[in-house]
């Protein structure tokens, strides 16, 4: 099963984030590391990646240099800021929220197949 591509866009920020606290890197590294991360399941394209790359970099989340490699090539090699990890924290905080709730509606609605995958789930609020 594809995964929806907005779903695919939203999860962008912090999933490029969380790759670049790991260590500096540059966009193809960064295009690899996702697919292998993702099991193959997410492949960004360079049309995805670069602008998500420059919004970050505007948003002062991440800075950019330009180094030459081993075979002499020019890259241009992104690393995260401390305001990049504190925004990375707060995208982490939204999408437990977010999958959280998420399983705890498909539990209260006895979605078939999601009994297993719920049974980690927060419960739901109560209404007053």
């Amino acid at each position: 099963m594809g995964i929806n591509k907005d779903l695919i866009a939203a999860s962008s920020t912090p999933l490029l984030l969380a790759i670049l606290a790991e260590k500096d890197s540059y966009g193809y590294a960064i295009l690899q590391r996702v697919r292998k991360l993702s099991g193959g399941r997410i492949e960004w394209t360079d049309g995805m990646l670069y602008p998500v790359l420059h919004r970050l970099e505007r948003l002062g989340h991440i800075e950019a240099r330009w180094e030459v490699a081993e075979s002499g090539r020019r890259r241009k090699y992104y690393r995260i800021t401390s305001q990049g990890r504190a925004r990375l924290a707060e995208e982490r905080e939204q999408w437990k929220a977010v999958n959280s709730t998420l399983q705890g509606i498909w539990r209260a609605l006895s979605i078939p197949g999601w009994a297993n995958h719920a049974a980690s789930a927060a419960p739901l609020p109560q209404e007053a």
